[in-house]
């Protein structure tokens, strides 16, 4: 059975003393809830300060809270001004990694080959890269919807190959919907989560049936529950609500 898993990416939101409070907060609500795995993504300089808040606490019902970053460099090391390699990070307590988020993707332009590197690199350092997948609006109206995601999923699979998934996790966060206020429809939502694992049976039916399949893209505490009810959505990568203690710890007991 696939683990529920809940990840709150922070973005580029915080200081230190909210990071600590919102930390000891959700380490306090997981007691209550099980089995549910929880990642959470600070900003990079707040790593050191949230590994060592999580990384000894052990949690009541087996539900568990990890850490992760929210980009990666597709280099080892070098003349990369700005850049966090994946060896750097073997220094704090980093477990996933975010490939391909729709602002990386749409901001900063990064294309599927890049991401693709970047997922290749993570896999291959250990750690779970999760990989975001999704259209816009205008992609979405012009019925491309099941092109993009094809065309960014088998991207990763050509360059790190179907092996590479069997730890890892994917995504769906439909861009048209993220900071906007707008979500998919349940159904809308797991009628592309399914046709993901089509496309990933195509290459191992045992990885389609495995891998936990996200959605993202304004869940909150209102909608969370009927969401996470369609039988291919695993969970979610949630955005601002995952700033908010009690917002992002219902979304977790939803699952």
């Amino acid at each position: 059975m696939r683990k529920p898993t809940v990840a709150g990416n922070w973005k580029m939101n915080g200081d230190l003393e909210n990071t600590k409070c919102l930390v000891a907060a959700i380490l306090k609500g997981l007691e209550k809830i099980e089995n549910t795995e929880v990642i959470i993504f600070p900003p990079y300089v707040y790593l050191d300060s949230v590994g060592q808040q999580i990384r000894n606490v052990k949690i009541s019902y087996h539900s568990q809270l990890l850490c992760g970053v929210q980009d990666i460099c597709e280099n080892d090391n070098g003349a990369f001004t700005g850049e966090i390699s994946t060896t750097m990070l073997k220094d704090f307590y980093c477990t996933h990694i975010i490939i391909g988020h729709s602002e990386r993707r749409h901001i900063y332009k990064e294309n599927n080959e890049l991401c693709a590197k970047k997922f290749l690199i993570s896999a291959n350092e250990g750690y779970v890269p999760i990989l975001c997948l999704g259209e816009t609006l205008e992609e979405r109206n012009n019925d491309q919807t099941q092109e993009v995601i094809a065309a960014q999923l088998e991207a990763v699979i050509a360059t790190a190959g179907i092996e590479s998934f069997q730890n890892s996790i994917i995504a769906y966060e439909p861009v048209w919907a993220i900071g906007t206020g707008q979500t998919a429809s349940p159904e809308q939502a797991q009628n592309v989560h399914e046709y993901i694992r089509t496309v990933i049976t195509k290459y191992s039916q045992d990885c389609a049936n495995d891998i936990r399949i996200l959605y993202g893209g304004s869940v909150n505490a209102k909608n969370a529950k009927s969401i996470f009810s369609m039988p291919d959505i695993d969970g979610g990568l949630i955005g601002g609500a995952s700033l908010n203690e009690k917002d992002f710890l219902t979304i977790c007991e939803s699952i």
